[in-house]
């Protein structure tokens, strides 16, 4: 089956608006240190907005409807995974053989915490199952107890 480029193309814009976010509030620190606060504040508000895109993007490829905590665990568990299973260590991978020692430092960081976020994304998911588990037997316990006091009225 053929993948949408407009799918495509809105994972491209989310990209673009989450990482002009991101760069603009790194140019707002910048222009800050070097006591330039009318420029640092412009960087905010435009960054601002850009959160906005992005979120107006991932509307459309993750409708709400679609959505639920367990998914979007599931979800950010693969994402986290992927970066520290395959992403991170090929990028580790061309930094050491560009010898960018500074690049490979911030690399095994980055790995060391996308282990820890799936880590504690899966202790999420885990928690939550078991709340829900809890509660289903809570739920069951009280669908008997209605049932036996509907048989008893019948009876």
């Amino acid at each position: 089956m053929k993948e949408s480029v407009t799918i495509k193309n809105i994972e491209a814009a989310f990209a673009g608006e989450s990482m002009a976010h991101i760069k603009y509030m790194y140019f707002a620190r910048m222009c800050r240190a070097q006591g330039d606060e009318a420029t640092a504040k412009v960087f905010e508000e435009t960054a601002a907005q850009e959160v906005q895109h992005a979120f107006g993007h991932l509307d459309l490829l993750f409708p709400r409807e679609t959505m639920n905590p367990a998914r979007c665990l599931e979800m950010a568990i693969a994402g986290e995974t992927h970066e520290y299973t395959e992403m991170y260590p090929s990028f580790r991978h061309a930094a050491v053989e560009e010898k960018n020692h500074a690049a490979v430092a911030e690399i095994d960081a980055q790995i060391a915490e996308s282990r820890e976020h799936a880590e504690n994304f899966i202790a999420t998911l885990e928690k939550a199952a078991k709340r829900f588990a809890a509660l289903a037997k809570v739920e069951e316990k009280h669908a008997n107890h209605y049932r036996e006091t509907l048989a008893g009225i019948r009876a």
